[in-house]
C-alpha cells in the first residue's frame, strides 16, 4: 500500500495556506492605505490652507507627520499590487502587470506631492526672519509648491484609482476570488471617479464641489471592502488557485 502523500496539503483557502497568507497581506496593506491617508489630509491642513505658512510660524511637526503618512500610503498602495500580482497573473498577465503599473505610478505621483511640501517646510525653517521685498516672493514660491500638491492628489489618488479599479475589478470580477458585488462596485466607480477628476480639472468644483466627492464613494467602498473581505475571509475557492502556472 502506498502512502497518500497528497492528503497533506491544505487548500489553497485554508487558514495558514500560501494563498491565505496573501490574501492577507494583500487586505492589510488595503486597509493600510485609509488608515494612512486618511489622518494624512487632516494634518497637511495647516499648509494647504494658509496661503502664509511659508512665512508664518508654521505647524512644522504637524505637517511632516501628516508627509510620512502619505509615504507609507504610497508605500501601501505598490504593496497590495506586489502581493496580489502571483493570484492574479493567472487570471490575465496582461492586466495584472497592468494593475502593478498603475499602482507604482500613483505612488510615485504621491510622492512627488510630499515633496513639495517637504521642501515648503524647509523654505519656511530657512528664511524665518524674511521680511519686507522677501515676504512676497517666498509666499509665491509656497503657493507654487502647494499647487503641485494639489494636482499630483488630484492625478494620483484623484484619478489613477480608477484605473486601479478597472484593471483590479476585473481580474477579481472574472476569477470570482472574492464576491462578485466588491469588484462590481469598483467598475461602475471608475469612470465616476474619472467624470469627477476631469470635472474638477476644469474647474467644476465650486458648484458641484458635493456631488465630486458622491462620485468618489464607489471606488472608496470598493477598495475598503476588498481589504475587509482579503482580511477577513481571504480568497474565495476558484479554479486559478488551483490551475498551473505557466
Amino acid at each position: 500500500m502506498t502512502a497518500d502523500t497528497g492528503s497533506t496539503a491544505a487548500p489553497p483557502t485554508a487558514a495558514g495556506s500560501p494563498r491565505r497568507r496573501t490574501a492577507l497581506v494583500a487586505g492589510v496593506f488595503y486597509l493600510i492605505t485609509f488608515l494612512a491617508s486618511l489622518p494624512a489630509v487632516a494634518l497637511i491642513a495647516p499648509v494647504l490652507d494658509n496661503p502664509d505658512y511659508i512665512v508664518s510660524a508654521g505647524s512644522d511637526t504637524r505637517v511632516i507627520a501628516g508627509c510620512l503618512l502619505d509615504i507609507v500610503n504610497a508605500v501601501a498602495c505598490v504593496g497590495t499590487a506586489v502581493a496580489l500580482f502571483p493570484v492574479v497573473r493567472r487570471q490575465h498577465e496582461a492586466a495584472a502587470l497592468g494593475f502593478v503599473t498603475a499602482r507604482v505610478l500613483e505612488a510615485a505621483i504621491i510622492v512627488v506631492g510630499v515633496a513639495s511640501l517637504l521642501t515648503v517646510v524647509t523654505l519656511r525653517q530657512e528664511s524665518a526672519a524674511a521680511t519686507g521685498a522677501d515676504a512676497p516672493t517666498l509666499v509665491a514660491v509656497g503657493a507654487s509648491l502647494v499647487a503641485v500638491r494639489d494636482w499630483t492628489f488630484l492625478l494620483g489618488p484623484g484619478l489613477v484609482p480608477a484605473a486601479n479599479a478597472l484593471l483590479l475589478g476585473y481580474l477579481m470580477y472574472r476569477s470570482a476570488l472574492v464576491p462578485r458585488i466588491i469588484p462590481l462596485l469598483g467598475l461602475v466607480g471608475a469612470p465616476l471617479l474619472v467624470a469627477s477628476a476631469v470635472a474638477t480639472m476644469f474647474g467644476v468644483n465650486e458648484q458641484a464641489s458635493a456631488l465630486s466627492a458622491v462620485l468618489t464613494i464607489p471606488v472608496a467602498a470598493w477598495e475598503l471592502s476588498l481589504g475587509v473581505w482579503l482580511v477577513v475571509k481571504g480568497f474565495r475557492p476558484a479554479p486559478i488557485l488551483t490551475a498551473p502556472t505557466t
